[in-house]
């Protein structure tokens, strides 16, 4: 085993370094696209309970304002689900591409 040059060592911190900045650019990415979703359903989720509310304010009857809100506590739960569901796949997205790079590095790093 013979002891690294100082150019091989510049050479390997320079690979990591490049992995560290890739992993750090994947995961802002990723934290963006969870921001902009949950923007999104927030926005969503607000339209729906005021649209509700007016519904409510309308209903002559008990039993249309015990519909009203039945109908709006499915939607609102359903709704909650699949968001959840689409930010754990962007969550998924974003621990894959985020260790790719330093995968990589590793895997070069046991080559050797």
């Amino acid at each position: 085993m013979t002891t690294p040059t100082f150019e091989e060592f510049q050479k390997f911190s320079k690979q990591h370094l490049d992995a560290v900045n890739t992993a750090a650019a994947s995961v802002a990415k990723g934290l963006q696209e969870i921001a902009a979703e949950s923007s999104d359903y927030s926005k969503k989720a607000f339209a729906s309970s005021s649209a509700t509310v007016e519904k409510l304010l309308g209903a002559k009857s008990v039993e249309t304002a015990v519909q009203i809100q039945t109908d709006y506590a499915k939607s609102i739960y359903e709704g909650f689900v699949a968001q959840a569901n689409k930010i754990n796949e962007i969550y998924i997205k974003l621990a894959t591409e985020a260790f790719k790079p330093v995968e990589a590095a590793f895997t070069k790093l046991q080559v050797k």
